[in-house]
């Protein structure tokens, strides 16, 4: 195998391991919190609504939006690592 294709193993391996968390946090937070786990969470409430209903209605988009920005960071990084940056 060329240094060429383990470098271009090497990048989509670890893009896919910033890929997965992401993929499993936003799957717990909307799916989880929002609906599976929304009875136990609505004993708490936040800003005056059940902690459940706040993650199905506003929390899941503000956590999305939070690993959309975290994705960009660490692929802008990953992608300096390998010389394929856009800059």
């Amino acid at each position: 195998m060329s240094a060429q294709k383990k470098d271009v193993g090497e990048y989509w391996s670890r893009n896919i391991g910033i890929i997965v968390p992401c993929l499993v946090i936003w799957a717990l937070v909307s799916l989880g919190a929002g609906i599976l786990f929304a009875p136990m969470l609505n004993g708490i409430h936040l800003g005056g609504y059940p902690l459940g209903f706040w993650f199905a209605q506003q929390g899941a988009i503000y956590v999305f939006i939070l690993l959309i920005f975290y994705y960009a960071w660490r692929m802008n990084g990953l992608d300096r690592e390998f010389d394929v940056n856009e800059e």
